[in-house]
């Protein structure tokens, strides 16, 4: 496997992927068993995190713990981190258990056991409260007995955003319900003022998904149990060549190459109109004082397809990696990371949409800070959480093999958008490399 070197480090740079920086002697005073201990943590980039470095302070203060906190683009930092990890690596002392991943990390043995932690008193009060944690995001977080080797920062449920829906309202339309107004709205408005009616990011693996459930299709037969890719389809190739029309006919200049951050702000500037992604992504358009398009954005549900409404609904957490030589002190900053005091103080000041503690969902505070533009977006929020959690649609998304299987569907939609392939052609080619993947990696699959 090839590491990518490039990186994007907070917490001060460090010579190589992931180096360890040694910890002084601890030196413990006042109260604070690990002062003097330095840990490596490590995440994507996110917003939490790039809130949360704000108040190190306050946890160094508490814990005479500091931490050296990196974040790196999604796909490098994943990379990275399965590699670390597959070493039983002692480089990392809190990583993210990012959501595509947690069944790989968890089922190989490579993260704690963080059940330790929360059933002893010694080092977790009760008030701390685990269960507080909502089921539906960490249920991604356990193996099959119910242990726990994650705790979530964030439930992702995707919603939809329009930018600039005084547009939509010109056109005498409102926010598109099904897969067909979509296409309508985005007729109507796009170009309009040059704006693009739509925008997207490049990790179609997570975008195009709903669409494709929503029109009958699933990436395998019956996952966790049945792992056979399901990408040759009919029904995938006809929403894959509908999702690459999507993007191309309606998306900005460059469309395919965004990440998250510039699909974002492709939105914030007045770019590009609408979107289908995660809430995390959608707060900024109404809070962010970049953002030019406060007054004019507004939020929907995802658009539901002929076979129903299947919106992205996953999860991340807070992790410990097998081979850190200092868990306890990890722990102490997983504990203060997610504690309630600290989650409340992150939705207060800045606005955070995607926590994961009951507690917090269910305040007034968090219900203050998700109206956007006089929006009640809290309740589409919930209102995703629950859809995700009823009918379990997103297990395919938690199985081992995902990664893999997502690489292939990223690089098929890739070749239909820039008509390298059509869509029949291109799926099957990755219906065809999942397949030979999962062979080799000893993964029982469907023959014929």
């Amino acid at each position: 496997m090839t590491v990518i070197r490039r990186r994007t480090i907070l917490g001060g740079a460090i010579s190589a992927p992931f180096a360890t920086l040694a910890a002084p002697a601890v030196n413990a005073q006042g109260g604070k068993p690990h002062a003097g201990t330095t840990i490596n943590a490590a995440c994507f980039q996110t917003t939490y995190f790039t809130y949360l470095k704000d108040y190190f302070p306050q946890f160094e203060e508490k814990t005479g713990i500091k931490v050296n906190f990196n974040m790196q683009a999604f796909p490098v930092y994943n990379q990275r981190t399965d590699l670390e990890l597959s070493t039983k690596g002692t480089a990392l002392d809190v990583c993210n258990a990012t959501f595509i991943y947690t069944g790989r990390w968890i089922g190989a043995g490579w993260l704690t056991n963080l059940d330790t932690f929360t059933k002893d008193r010694k080092y977790t009060p009760a008030d701390w409260e685990p269960e507080d944690f909502a089921g539906g995001p960490q249920s991604a977080m356990k193996n099959a007995k119910g242990e726990t080797f994650g705790f979530s920062w964030e439930g992702g449920a995707m919603i939809t955003s329009a930018a600039r829906y005084d547009l939509i309202e010109k056109a005498g339309l409102g926010m598109p319900k099904t897969f067909d107004e979509l296409i309508k709205v985005c007729d109507a408005v796009h170009n309009k003022e040059n704006v693009a009616a739509f925008t997207a990011d490049k990790l179609h693996h997570w975008n195009w998904i709903p669409y494709l459930m929503g029109m009958g299709g699933a990436v395998f037969k019956a996952p966790p149990e049945n792992l056979t890719p399901t990408l040759d389809t009919p029904q995938a190739a006809k929403s894959a060549d509908w999702y690459a029309n999507l993007l191309m006919k309606y998306g900005p200049d460059g469309l395919l190459s965004y990440s998250d951050d510039q699909a974002m702000r492709s939105q914030m500037s007045g770019r590009a109109n609408i979107r289908t992604q995660a809430i995390t992504w959608m707060v900024p358009l109404a809070k962010h004082a970049e953002s030019t398009v406060q007054k004019t954005v507004r939020y929907g549900l995802m658009p539901a397809g002929p076979d129903g409404n299947f919106p992205g609904s996953n999860s991340h957490g807070l992790a410990i990696p097998a081979g850190s030589k200092k868990k306890e002190a990890a722990w102490e900053f997983i504990k203060w990371a997610l504690s309630k005091e600290t989650l409340n103080m992150v939705v207060k000041d800045h606005g955070y949409p995607s926590v994961c503690r009951l507690s917090v969902i269910r305040s007034p505070e968090f219900k203050k800070v998700l109206t956007l533009n006089g929006q009640d977006v809290a309740s589409l929020y919930l209102e995703v959480l629950e859809l995700g959690g009823k009918t379990g649609y997103m297990k395919y998304r938690t199985v081992p093999v995902y990664p893999q299987v997502g690489d292939k569907i990223n690089k098929a939609i890739e070749r239909i958008a820039t008509k390298q392939q059509d869509a029949a052609a291109a799926m099957k080619q990755a219906q065809s490399e999942s397949l030979s993947d999962l062979k080799k990696a000893g993964i029982k699959v469907d023959q014929g």
